[in-house]
């Protein structure tokens, strides 16, 4: 056995080495809120000046003749969102549909970032020396439950302000004690309301979470398949990860699709009575 043969890692090595972070250190966790997520909070704020930048370069070359296919992409894209407000959420969207396209382009580019090959940065890395300095690295925000939990924490906030904002303190509160069952069970309906918030919030924030981890764990695995050092290692590997980065466009879009959806629905839902 050689050297490099020896100091290679294993298959379940490489794996965890990849799904560690880089305030984490040798640490993978799943989720873990006594820390922050140093490469999440930098892919997230990256993904949402790239999305603003593509945004400006729209609004700004932006014409009333024949527009290029990159205006028409965006008009498309607009003009989606908004008839999806206006037919989710009653009432003034002047802010309502800005967010929607937000999330949309902003979750749409941070799951995007799931194409980049999984081995790019600790090349990178090597390359420059310092590898010792960032021993983990995640570069998919979407893949680490504590981003998508912080996003949907956001939209959580944006449901208990628009119910204020609709309602009124007062209407808020008797809707909390109220509602479903009348205001004879107030603690009943309290907790109940309680535990919907918290399950609308989890729910939205794993199940991003669920689809971006699992591709990120299959594109880790395809990488593996590559490593063989077998001809047919290597066929299966481009075979293999070309077929799923096709099928992954799909989840990638799809994803951040439903993300806006249930954005749309649970403010829609703030803004009605019980």
């Amino acid at each position: 056995m050689t050297v490099a043969e020896h100091d290679a890692p294993t298959a379940s090595e490489y794996i965890v080495h990849h799904l560690g972070h880089f305030s984490t250190h040798h640490q993978v966790k799943i989720v873990d809120f006594t820390i922050f997520n140093m490469d999440t909070i930098f892919w997230s704020v990256f993904a949402g000046v790239l999305g603003c930048f593509l945004m400006y370069l729209a609004a700004r070359k932006a014409t009333s003749g024949v527009p290029g296919r990159f205006q028409s992409f965006v008009e498309m894209l607009v003009e989606m969102v908004e008839d999806q407000s206006k037919s989710i959420v009653h009432g003034n969207r002047d802010f309502i549909a800005p967010l929607a396209l937000t999330i949309f382009v902003w979750v749409a580019l941070m799951n995007s970032l799931d194409f980049l090959p999984v081995d790019l940065f600790s090349a990178l890395f090597k390359l420059f020396g310092v590898e010792h300095f960032f021993p983990h690295h995640r570069v998919v925000p979407t893949a680490d439950l504590n981003g998508t939990l912080g996003i949907a924490l956001g939209v959580l906030a944006l449901m208990l302000f628009y119910s204020i904002k609709i309602k009124g303190l007062g209407g808020f509160v008797h809707e909390l004690l109220s509602a479903p069952f009348g205001i004879w069970l107030a603690p009943f309906n309290l907790l109940l309301n309680i535990i919907e918030f918290a399950a609308k919030t989890v729910s939205l924030g794993m199940r991003l979470f669920g689809n971006m981890y699992a591709g990120e764990l299959l594109f880790l695995l395809i990488a593996l398949l590559g490593s063989a050092a077998t001809a047919f290692g290597f066929i299966g590997h481009v075979i293999a990860g070309s077929i799923w980065a096709i099928f992954h466009i799909l989840i990638v879009l799809l994803q951040a699709f439903i993300f806006m959806m249930l954005t749309l629905v649970y403010i829609g839902q703030a803004h009605e009575s019980h």
